[in-house]
């Protein structure tokens, strides 16, 4: 295996590096968080030995640290866990010389403006979008789209920072938050798009050089930042081999990843799309990286892979564990990620009583909330099978009726 240095701000109590690697107390440079750490100390001493705390991870002397790290352990790979981490590991690796995916494909997959160009340069549908590195540049485009406008951060992830702008009171009141934004009201910051009508879908998988490796597309239950705004559950469906948006959504994933820049090692992907009443999918985005709430797990469930270990053992130079398309799932599948609410949490007396579902609760009763912080904020969770995907979107209903009936917020 050849020695590898990990950008890593994942707690090692929930995302188990030590289960998923080979050999990492030779072979590993872990960078990462003494938060990320907590409680995992002895795991970090045995199987970590070379590793670096790095108080504010998202920082330039975070970089530098890593930079050092690796050049005092000679690494042959550069490898990430997070989104944030996918163009900070393309420029370690154009610094050290070393292979896997470079910063024009990081930039790509990160940058919402650049992947766009890209795709609508090769014919794939997108909303029609600008950059906004001004107010004008966002009044310009209001003028020739009219409303509803999207605006969002260019390398955002999770819906975070997402505004829908429905009139001049919108577009003044995202104006009036610069001083409060987490992203910088500066140019290459931000961009704007038309708001997109439809059904919402995502396709998720493996791909290398270009190409899918395998992959399957799935059916959110809405759109992500509306799940923010009105702080509703979040769920997917796995689509059936025979529905014929299966078969569409490969054709789209498929034209994305040949349009954007490839790398030769074996990347997850988690891509986004609506459908609307044309039946022509239209690309929200694309990530080098397995998707987040249950979309890994779920693709275990179906494909015998989990999609996030997968990529990570890919970027470490260990083989593909599933090298083919699957033909169909093993089992229909979907999850569930149901809210907090307001006040104090008291859940539910009994176990959940539908069938197939695998219910995991994620606060402690007499947890306080203030409802939904970000896309994957949830207060439950849930993995439910059956034997068809409109069985599985029945259970969903159940399973949400039964939380809402049994939970309370005091």
């Amino acid at each position: 295996m050849p020695k590898v240095l990990l950008l890593s701000r994942q707690p090692l109590a929930t995302r188990p590096l030590q289960k998923w690697l080979d050999r990492t107390a030779d072979d590993i440079v872990l960078v990462t968080t003494p938060k990320a750490v907590a409680g995992s100390e002895q795991v970090l001493a045995d199987c970590f030995p070379h590793h670096r705390l790095v108080p504010d991870y998202h920082s330039w002397s975070a970089e530098q640290a890593a930079e050092e790290a690796a050049r005092e352990h000679d690494v042959d790979l550069v490898a990430s866990t997070s989104e944030s981490d996918v163009l900070r590991a393309a420029r370690l690796r154009a610094r050290l010389g070393l292979p896997g995916q470079d910063g024009a494909s990081a930039s790509a997959y990160r940058d919402k403006v650049v992947m766009k160009q890209l795709a609508a340069a090769a014919g794939i549908p997108v909303p029609a979008f600008a950059a906004v590195d001004s107010p004008a540049d966002l009044l310009d485009f209001i003028d020739v789209q009219g409303f509803p406008v999207v605006v969002k951060p260019r390398l955002g992830a999770g819906a975070e920072g997402v505004s829908i702008l429905r009139d001049a009171a919108d577009v003044s009141a995202f104006l009036g938050r610069q001083r409060s934004s987490d992203v910088p009201y500066l140019p290459g910051q931000w961009m704007a798009e038309c708001f997109v009508t439809g059904e919402f879908f995502h396709v998720d998988g493996i791909m290398r050089d270009g190409r899918i490796v395998h992959a399957w597309p799935s059916q959110y239950n809405g759109g992500l930042a509306e799940r923010i705004r009105d702080e509703l559950h979040m769920s997917s469906v796995l689509l059936a081999p025979e529905d014929e948006r299966t078969t569409m959504l490969m054709r789209m994933a498929a034209e994305v990843v040949a349009a954007l820049p490839g790398a030769a090692l074996p990347l997850a992907f988690h891509l986004e799309a609506w459908i609307g009443q044309d039946g022509v999918p239209v690309l929200c985005e694309i990530g080098s990286r397995a998707g987040g709430a249950l979309v890994a797990e779920t693709y275990e469930s179906a494909f015998g892979i989990h999609l996030a270990r997968e990529g990570l053992r890919a970027q470490c130079g260990a083989d593909l564990a599933l090298d083919a398309q699957p033909a169909a799932p093993a089992t229909a599948v979907g999850w569930i990620l149901l809210p907090p609410g307001h006040g104090t949490f008291v859940p539910p007396a009994e176990p959940c009583p539908v069938p197939g579902a695998e219910v995991t609760t994620l606060l402690e009763p007499g947890t306080q909330r203030h409802g939904v912080e970000h896309v994957t904020d949830a207060a439950a969770s849930a993995l439910v099978r059956a034997g068809t995907a409109e069985s599985v979107r029945r259970r969903l209903t159940e399973l949400t009726e039964w939380w809402h009936e049994n939970t309370a917020w005091r």
